[in-house]
């Protein structure tokens, strides 16, 4: 292969890494920092509850979670009917915990939440701002409290996500430690805007549960679970699969039945670190920079030799 052509072929792997991590660069600012939506008259077509129903069941797996969120959704939309002809409804708390290992699409659940109570007329924007203890925490006395109205106040009208959030009552906490404070901050401000702000705290189960329990507060205000299971080893091809779709890449047989059998021995080995989708993610653009490495070598490179991802591609290193 020529220099220019080399060249040429590591400029292309570049851009593709640059174009994934802008990807998720713009989910997490447009998370939080959640703009206005454009007037209707510039959009293509407004979106309805069924469309982000929709997008909620075209998810891969999380089929227990589906079935609770469509429930909560049916009981919502017959609360509002009942507020309509006059029957009183029944008091719901909306906050809610999401107890799972990191990659289970807490975050992507979450933000779809948002745009349901939106389409429901709960909430009024229906936007998703994230955070977690860096982000309510401060090193110095009375500065976590305004750090924790100043999420509450981004957050108004959509949903606050905090990840991590049993970090907040670490089990070892000294006296000196400020969560318990942010804590303190955060139930008074879900007092304060209950008919404004819907909060969802997220982390490892085990970790949640002792969380919630730790404080009166937290559980008559956290009521709702949802529970996230890690992916099995089909929904992890799938998701590579749908990586190497949305990228302009073609999975080799011979390459799937190599993922397939890794994912299968690491599901089966599992542990709290189980990347899930996260491992799905790191794999592929690993496995996109090996196959670079093994194009360099060719001369003459057609589109179908740089679309396809062959067995001695894969890597899990």
């Amino acid at each position: 292969m020529r220099d220019y052509e080399k060249e040429w072929l590591d400029k292309q792997v570049e851009l593709l890494r640059l174009k994934m991590l802008l990807d998720e660069k713009k989910k997490k600012e447009q998370s939080q920092n959640p703009v206005t939506s454009p007037p209707q008259s510039v959009q293509n077509k407004p979106e309805t509850l069924n469309d982000v129903l929709q997008k909620l069941n075209n998810l891969i797996g999380m089929e227990n979670i589906k079935e609770e969120v469509n429930t909560l959704v049916n009981f919502l939309k017959i609360q509002k009917l009942r507020q309509d002809k006059g029957l009183t409804a029944i008091p719901l708390t909306l906050h809610s915990v999401f107890c799972g290992s990191p990659g289970t699409g807490k975050t992507t659940v979450a933000r779809l939440m948002g745009q349901i109570y939106k389409q429901i007329g709960i909430l009024s924007k229906g936007h998703l701002v994230e955070t977690d203890r860096s982000g309510m925490v401060a090193g110095y006395i009375g500065h976590t409290a305004q750090q924790v109205d100043k999420l509450v106040q981004s957050a108004l009208d959509g949903v606050l996500f905090i990840d991590e959030a049993y970090t907040l009552e670490p089990e070892d906490a000294s006296g000196n430690d400020f969560g318990q404070e942010a804590i303190d901050t955060l139930l008074k401000r879900m007092e304060d805007y209950r008919d404004r702000l819907v909060v969802i705290v997220a982390g490892y189960t085990g970790e949640m549960e002792r969380f919630v329990d730790s404080n009166p507060g937290l559980k008559s205000r956290f009521s709702r679970h949802f529970y996230f299971e890690d992916y099995e080893p089909q929904e992890l091809i799938a998701m590579f699969e749908q990586q190497c779709q949305k990228y302009g890449f073609q999975l080799d047989p011979a390459a799937r039945t190599i993922l397939l059998d890794k994912f299968t021995e690491l599901y089966s080995i599992r542990d709290d670190s189980f990347g899930n989708g996260r491992l799905v993610r790191n794999i592929f653009e690993r496995t996109v920079s090996q196959q670079a490495n093994r194009l360099v070598k060719i001369t003459n490179l057609s589109v179908e030799m740089m679309r396809m991802l062959l067995a001695e591609d894969i890597d899990f290193e």
